[in-house]
Protein backbone atom coordinates (compact mmCIF):
# COMPACT_ATOMS: atom_id res chain seq x y z
CA UNK A 1 0.00 0.00 0.00
CA UNK A 2 1.32 3.44 -0.87
CA UNK A 3 0.97 6.39 1.45
CA UNK A 4 -0.89 9.61 0.81
CA UNK A 5 2.40 11.53 1.16
CA UNK A 6 3.54 9.93 -2.12
CA UNK A 7 0.43 11.06 -3.99
CA UNK A 8 0.70 13.87 -6.55
CA UNK A 9 -2.08 16.27 -7.54
CA UNK A 10 -4.18 14.59 -10.22
CA UNK A 11 -3.48 11.06 -9.03
CA UNK A 12 -6.21 8.68 -7.94
CA UNK A 13 -6.57 6.61 -4.82
CA UNK A 14 -7.24 2.96 -5.53
CA UNK A 15 -10.86 2.63 -6.71
CA UNK A 16 -13.25 0.49 -4.73
CA UNK A 17 -16.05 -1.43 -6.38
CA UNK A 18 -18.80 -2.38 -3.96
CA UNK A 19 -20.75 -5.61 -4.12
CA UNK A 20 -24.17 -5.24 -5.78
CA UNK A 21 -26.56 -3.42 -3.46
CA UNK A 22 -28.72 -5.95 -1.65
CA UNK A 23 -31.93 -5.66 0.29
CA UNK A 24 -30.16 -6.96 3.39
CA UNK A 25 -27.55 -4.16 3.07
CA UNK A 26 -30.36 -1.62 3.22
CA UNK A 27 -32.21 -3.34 6.05
CA UNK A 28 -29.00 -3.43 8.10
CA UNK A 29 -28.32 0.22 7.31
CA UNK A 30 -31.87 1.19 8.30
CA UNK A 31 -31.34 -0.49 11.67
CA UNK A 32 -27.92 1.07 12.21
CA UNK A 33 -28.97 4.57 11.16
CA UNK A 34 -32.51 4.64 12.49
CA UNK A 35 -33.78 5.64 9.02
CA UNK A 36 -36.73 3.31 8.56
CA UNK A 37 -38.31 5.13 5.63
CA UNK A 38 -40.01 2.22 3.81
CA UNK A 39 -38.88 3.41 0.35
CA UNK A 40 -35.52 1.90 1.31
CA UNK A 41 -36.79 -1.56 2.22
CA UNK A 42 -40.33 -2.26 0.96
CA UNK A 43 -41.01 -2.55 -2.78
CA UNK A 44 -44.68 -1.60 -2.59
CA UNK A 45 -43.95 1.54 -0.56
CA UNK A 46 -41.26 2.62 -3.01
CA UNK A 47 -43.66 2.13 -5.92
CA UNK A 48 -46.38 4.06 -4.07
CA UNK A 49 -43.88 6.92 -3.79
CA UNK A 50 -43.44 6.90 -7.58
CA UNK A 51 -40.13 5.06 -7.62
CA UNK A 52 -39.37 2.05 -9.84
CA UNK A 53 -38.21 0.11 -6.78
CA UNK A 54 -36.51 0.55 -3.44
CA UNK A 55 -33.59 2.94 -3.32
CA UNK A 56 -30.51 2.95 -1.13
CA UNK A 57 -30.25 5.56 1.58
CA UNK A 58 -28.15 8.45 0.31
CA UNK A 59 -26.15 8.29 3.50
CA UNK A 60 -25.42 4.61 2.83
CA UNK A 61 -23.66 5.65 -0.36
CA UNK A 62 -21.92 8.55 1.37
CA UNK A 63 -20.74 6.32 4.20
CA UNK A 64 -19.32 3.80 1.79
CA UNK A 65 -17.29 6.54 0.09
CA UNK A 66 -15.33 6.92 3.30
CA UNK A 67 -13.90 3.43 2.64
CA UNK A 68 -11.53 5.09 0.17
CA UNK A 69 -9.70 6.63 3.13
CA UNK A 70 -9.73 3.83 5.70
CA UNK A 71 -6.41 2.35 4.47
CA UNK A 72 -4.80 5.64 5.49
CA UNK A 73 -6.13 5.98 9.05
CA UNK A 74 -2.60 5.84 10.46
CA UNK A 75 -1.63 8.87 8.35
CA UNK A 76 -4.43 11.20 9.36
CA UNK A 77 -8.18 11.67 9.39
CA UNK A 78 -11.07 13.01 7.36
CA UNK A 79 -11.41 16.60 8.56
CA UNK A 80 -14.26 17.69 6.29
CA UNK A 81 -16.60 15.85 3.96
CA UNK A 82 -19.13 17.50 1.68
CA UNK A 83 -21.18 15.78 -0.97
CA UNK A 84 -24.04 16.29 -3.37
CA UNK A 85 -26.43 13.52 -4.33
CA UNK A 86 -26.69 13.24 -8.11
CA UNK A 87 -28.80 10.14 -8.66
CA UNK A 88 -30.54 7.23 -7.01
CA UNK A 89 -28.96 3.90 -6.16
CA UNK A 90 -31.20 0.87 -6.70
CA UNK A 91 -31.07 -2.78 -5.69
CA UNK A 92 -28.35 -4.69 -7.54
CA UNK A 93 -26.54 -1.53 -8.62
CA UNK A 94 -22.77 -1.89 -8.57
CA UNK A 95 -21.18 1.28 -7.25
CA UNK A 96 -17.57 2.28 -7.91
CA UNK A 97 -15.98 4.74 -5.50
CA UNK A 98 -13.30 7.14 -6.73
CA UNK A 99 -11.08 9.86 -5.25
CA UNK A 100 -8.58 12.09 -7.04
CA UNK A 101 -6.14 14.39 -5.27
CA UNK A 102 -7.17 17.91 -6.17
CA UNK A 103 -4.97 20.09 -3.93
CA UNK A 104 -2.18 19.86 -1.36
CA UNK A 105 -2.02 22.50 1.37
CA UNK A 106 0.03 20.90 4.16
CA UNK A 107 -1.13 19.25 6.30
CA UNK A 108 -4.38 19.07 4.30
CA UNK A 109 -5.09 17.09 1.15
CA UNK A 110 -8.26 17.94 -0.78
CA UNK A 111 -9.82 15.15 -2.83
CA UNK A 112 -12.60 15.16 -5.39
CA UNK A 113 -14.74 12.10 -4.67
CA UNK A 114 -17.51 10.40 -6.59
CA UNK A 115 -19.66 7.30 -6.67
CA UNK A 116 -20.56 5.95 -10.09
CA UNK A 117 -23.03 3.20 -10.94
CA UNK A 118 -22.53 0.33 -13.38
CA UNK A 119 -23.96 2.46 -16.22
CA UNK A 120 -21.33 5.16 -15.71
CA UNK A 121 -23.79 7.56 -14.08
CA UNK A 122 -22.52 9.67 -11.20
CA UNK A 123 -24.79 9.12 -8.19
CA UNK A 124 -22.79 11.19 -5.72
CA UNK A 125 -19.99 13.74 -5.94
CA UNK A 126 -18.15 15.89 -3.49
CA UNK A 127 -14.93 16.71 -1.70
CA UNK A 128 -13.00 15.28 1.19
CA UNK A 129 -10.44 17.23 3.17
CA UNK A 130 -7.94 14.80 4.69
CA UNK A 131 -5.73 16.11 7.49
CA UNK A 132 -2.35 14.43 7.80
CA UNK A 133 -0.79 13.95 11.25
Amino acid sequence: MSTLVQLQVGELLEEIQLEPVSRIDLIKYAGASGDFNPIHTIDEEAKNAGLPGIIAHGMWTMGNLAKLFTPYFEEGFVKDYSIRFKGMVFLNDVITLKAILKEVNEPNLRFKVQAINQNGNEVLKGEVLFNQY
